[in-house]
């Protein structure tokens, strides 16, 4: 059995790059056509967007649905990210990935994607028009859960430990943090 390296030939990595890599359990992505490559989630991250998953899809409106990683989002030729959970139109899913924003892009932090989640992945969902960003901290434990006005991200709520923080879009839902580490 042969490996293949898949290298761009010339200028940045473009989405059907991505298609070329192999399935080996690590995360690829892609942000303006710079390859970002992720270790698998630890079962802490997992466990956190199992339960977050599960909360949400209770409370989902039929026209929606709730979907976790790994599925692409691709806004462009050269952006491809997973969201660790999305909110989506049902309409917004196509045969292999995400074709139209999310209402909801959530990612959950670990040590090894802290700053591409709260930097780069906040940018790209912003840049995107996905409606709203929430970050996940399942060390601290934490939510802030940002909605897009004007082009921008505005902080709509905020919650450590066992507080509770209420939203209403993508649709009506109360999250308490400590709810989704513990265990």
């Amino acid at each position: 059995m042969s490996v293949v390296t898949v290298m761009p030939r010339e200028g940045d990595w473009t989405v059907d790059d991505i298609d070329l890599l192999p399935d080996d359990g690590l995360q690829y992505e892609l942000i303006d056509g710079i390859l970002v490559v992720s270790p698998a989630p630890v079962p802490r991250h997992q466990r956190v967007v199992v339960r977050l998953l599960v909360q949400l899809d209770l409370a989902c409106p039929p026209e929606l649905e709730v979907l976790v990683s790994p599925i692409d989002f691709r806004p462009d030729k050269t952006t491809s990210v997973q969201p660790d959970v999305v909110v989506v139109r049902r309409d917004a899913v196509g045969e292999t990935n995400i074709v139209i924003a999310p209402l909801l892009a959530v990612e959950v932090l670990s040590p090894s994607t802290r700053r591409k989640d709260l930097v780069l992945k906040h940018s790209v969902y912003a840049d995107a028009g996905v409606e709203s960003y929430w970050t996940v901290d399942p060390k601290m434990p934490s939510i802030v859960c940002w909605n897009l006005i004007a082009g921008r991200y505005v902080e709509v709520g905020r919650a450590h430990g066992a507080d509770t923080v209420s939203v209403t879009r993508p649709y009506p839902v109360t999250v308490c943090p400590q709810n989704l580490s513990s265990g």
